[in-house]
């Protein structure tokens, strides 16, 4: 790759380091945000669900305004938006105001996000090159989220406003980097493909009331949630109708007849399901428990930041030999090695204990996550290579919300007291939900392993434009 090349890429990976870094800060920050700001238990649970209510509610039409508006343009612009509004959540003396400030990053990352990850897949060449590229990108999220564990403990420790003032420093810095180095590139030709406002609209209504339902799943009541979900589903079928019939669809149907992206997009939401569910219930064994402190329970997780350090180093050596297929299948199967060992969890577990599950739920993360991201952008159309993406991250974001809402639903309902006993059976009993998430991600995996060496999913041959095929869609 070219100097110039790297520098793209550069800027691109500390962008999506910052957006790993600001979350799991925030994550650590919690308490002590509660304690000054005198927010409830439900209202600081907003803190983080409006993150993710905008996150995964935009994701979408954000991949798909890239692919419209310009990569570098819808870049830099929300970069500039998360910049603000993370400095503003900083200066928040009300809950409610760091609760519209995190709803408004979350709708900036979701832009942001899918036209960084489209810059890189449309200026390497497909191949070799841009596994390379999309391996180092995956690599550094990872790293994002681990240094953020220690560094949010660090700063809530100072004060907890610097969790969102720190990522202000990082974005500007980011911000000029970006100017600087990544190439202007002409506008978009958008002849004949105006904005899909009705798909738009559908489309993101639906994913919010679906991402809304999931996280409020264990605060509210069954027929509130069983609502919410059947709204989002009648949304869902609204857009179907609407693609099929558009000029100029937000997502060309067609697209899905891709295997290897509805694959990857299908593993990627059990397998962020699984590794944030799991996370989340080690977090309050650790403190719940164990009485482990903020600071401690950061340390003790970091090692799962392995990740980081095998993404670019092991995982094209072996993507290269066995295919991205056999790679990812193995991934999943170390996930749920992981989730298993830590099923039997006991009440005095010392930490070499634990140990084995997490340095092996690093390296599946490091296996699973890159070639993930490739399978799930190869073969796929350039100016179709923010839509891409947009799912991709969707499914993530979606994912995880899901985890999240399981684990803490089985939780809340297989804990009977607060008796230690009591807590530990709520914590096996919820470690299920992770295991049987690997288990599914497992088996829809194993059908890209028919073809030879999973060249099936190494490189997908390219379907159709939505301006050639139009109808390929209907």
């Amino acid at each position: 790759m070219s100097g110039r090349a790297w520098g793209v890429l550069f800027v691109l990976c500390g962008a999506i380091f910052l957006e790993g870094i600001d979350v799991a800060m925030l994550n650590v920050a919690l308490p002590s945000i509660r304690e000054d700001l005198d927010m409830s238990t439900g209202m600081l649970q907003w803190v983080m669900s409006a993150y993710v209510l905008g996150y995964g509610g935009f994701m979408l039409l954000g991949g798909r305004a890239a692919d419209l508006f310009g990569r570098r343009q819808m870049f830099v612009f929300w970069l500039v938006v998360f910049l603000l509004f993370s400095g503003l959540g900083g200066f928040a003396t009300e809950g409610w105001m760091l609760i519209v400030a995190r709803f408004v990053t979350g709708v900036a990352a979701a832009f942001m996000t899918p036209a960084g990850l489209s810059i890189i897949t449309t200026s390497f060449d497909e191949g070799p090159q841009r596994n390379k590229a999309l391996l180092v990108y995956s690599g550094t999220a990872a790293g994002g989220f681990s240094i953020g564990l220690v560094v949010g403990g660090l700063l809530a420790a100072i004060n907890w406003r610097w969790v969102f003032f720190a990522p202000v420093i990082l974005s500007l810095l980011i911000l000029i980097a970006a100017i600087a180095l990544i190439p202007k590139s002409p506008r978009p030709d958008r002849t004949g493909q105006g904005v899909d406002l009705a798909g738009a609209i559908s489309v993101t209504g639906g994913i919010l009331l679906l991402v809304f339902g999931v996280e409020r799943a264990t605060h509210a009541s069954a027929a509130w949630t069983t609502g919410t979900i059947a709204a989002s589903l009648v949304l869902f079928l609204i857009f179907i109708a609407v693609e099929r019939k558009a000029a100029s669809p937000l997502v060309r149907l067609g697209i899905f007849r891709n295997s290897s992206l509805v694959r990857a997009n299908l593993a990627g939401l059990l397998f962020a399901s699984g590794f944030f569910g799991f996370q989340f219930i080690a977090v309050l064994y650790l403190q719940e428990l164990r009485g482990w402190s903020t600071l401690q329970t950061s340390f003790a997780l970091i090692v799962i930041g392995v990740d980081a350090i095998l993404s670019p180093t092991l995982t094209p050596k072996l993507v290269a030999k066995f295919g991205n297929a056999r790679v990812i299948f193995g991934g999943l199967l170390l996930a749920a090695l992981s989730y298993a060992l830590f099923l039997p969890v006991g009440a005095d577990w010392t930490y070499m204990a634990m140990f084995p599950s997490l340095i092996i739920l690093g390296l599946a993360f490091s296996l699973a996550y890159g070639p993930l991201t490739i399978v799930a952008t190869d073969g796929i159309a350039e100016e179709e290579q923010g839509v891409a993406g947009g799912l991709l991250y969707t499914s993530f974001q979606f994912g995880a919300a899901l985890g999240l809402s399981s684990v803490a639903a089985v939780n809340i309902a297989a804990t009977d007291g607060t008796s230690p006993a009591a807590l530990l059976d709520g914590y096996q009993a919820a470690l299920v939900v992770p295991l049987v998430a690997a288990l599914i991600a497992v088996v829809i995996s194993a059908f890209g392993l028919r073809s030879r060496a999973g060249a099936d999913d190494a490189g997908p041959t390219e379907i159709p434009g939505p301006i050639e095929h139009a109808e390929a869609s209907r």
